[in-house]
């Protein structure tokens, strides 16, 4: 019990100091959005201008202590504002427009590269000293590749010389977002190229990783133990020395599962990819707050709930981080 309540309070004053900054961080950069508003719309009346300030909780009125109340206030409302960017749309809506893409392309390569290099890492591991080395100098090699060099070969090669796969986008142009099978194989089609991006970019840090950890945890005395009792190797490999070595890949895998919201922003620039990168990168530029600060809270939320999630994996798979906790 100890050991939630402090874990419960340190998240919830995380979570506190987060959407604090996220609040004041807008306000420092130069410009507001009603400037950046009237840029794009110069026939706006005064009325109108006053009625913006308003909804942007910029009232001239009001001091940044009280906007920083209303902006609680709207928060446990659900109310994240409207993007000027987008046609004044709720904030929470154009978030939902494009939260499914980046969940559905980084989530799934994130956790299907996670999962064939930690299993990989540990084979190596395991095998340390046999042909299965060799697959070291092309982790390496793939994980010091950046993703936007990477994602350019992919495309030089699998779009513009064999032309087997779209170069970018979601999906056809025209195309109308359904659940067909017509449009689900069109939105497979141009994501096989962004997803083969993530997955050979990230996959030499995973095997890496798990690689140099069971090196380490094989060296320690349970696993000499559990092999001299006669143990049989995969019983060894699974119930020792694996379950030892995954603990530091599942901090990294949490981080990685937290970002999963915010994409990864150069391959998605790359693929013209409609996600919450993307976006991100398109609301910093317009001085669009609501959005900006929008994004910046779905992320918070989405690495601190990743972070619990470690948490407790942790707590299950080692229950000495209980102890000391307690």
């Amino acid at each position: 019990m100890r050991f939630i309540l402090r874990r419960v309070a340190f998240y919830a004053f995380t979570a506190w100091a987060a959407i604090t900054i996220n609040f004041f961080l807008p306000r420092f950069m130069k410009g507001d959005p009603i400037t950046a508003y009237l840029q794009k719309n110069p026939s706006v009346s005064p009325e109108a201008i006053e009625s913006l300030e308003t909804l942007f909780g910029l009232d001239n009125g009001k001091s940044v202590w009280e906007q920083y109340i209303d902006y609680w206030g709207l928060l446990f409302s659900g109310d994240l504002g409207r993007s000027f960017s987008k046609g004044l749309a709720p904030v929470t809506e154009v978030i939902a427009s494009a939260l499914p893409w980046t969940l559905g392309l980084v989530g799934l390569t994130t956790i299907l590269s996670f999962l064939l290099g930690t299993l990989t890492g540990a084979v190596i591991g395991w095998r340390r000293g046999s042909r299965a080395d060799y697959v070291i100098p092309f982790a390496t090699f793939f994980s010091t590749v950046p993703y936007f060099w990477m994602a350019l070969i992919i495309i030089a090669v699998f779009s513009t010389r064999l032309g087997w796969f779209p170069a970018s986008h979601a999906y056809d142009k025209g195309s109308v977002p359904n659940w067909s099978w017509e449009f689900i194989g069109e939105v497979i089609m141009h994501g096989t190229l962004p997803a083969v991006t993530i997955i050979v970019s990230s996959l030499g840090g995973w095997i890496l990783g798990m690689r140099n950890m069971m090196i380490t945890v094989l060296d320690e005395d349970y696993v000499t133990v559990a092999e001299a009792k006669g143990l049989a190797p995969r019983w060894v490999l699974r119930k020792y020395a694996s379950r030892n070595a995954v603990l530091p890949q599942l901090s990294s895998f949490a981080l990685a599962l937290g970002f999963i919201v915010g994409g990864t922003l150069v391959t998605e620039l790359v693929f013209s990819y409609p996600g919450v990168g993307k976006m991100l990168l398109d609301a910093t530029n317009a001085k669009d707050w609501p959005l900006m600060q929008g994004v910046f809270l779905v992320i918070t939320m989405a690495v601190l709930l990743a972070n619990i999630i470690a948490d407790i994996a942790h707590a299950m798979l080692d229950p000495r981080t209980r102890m000391m906790e307690s």
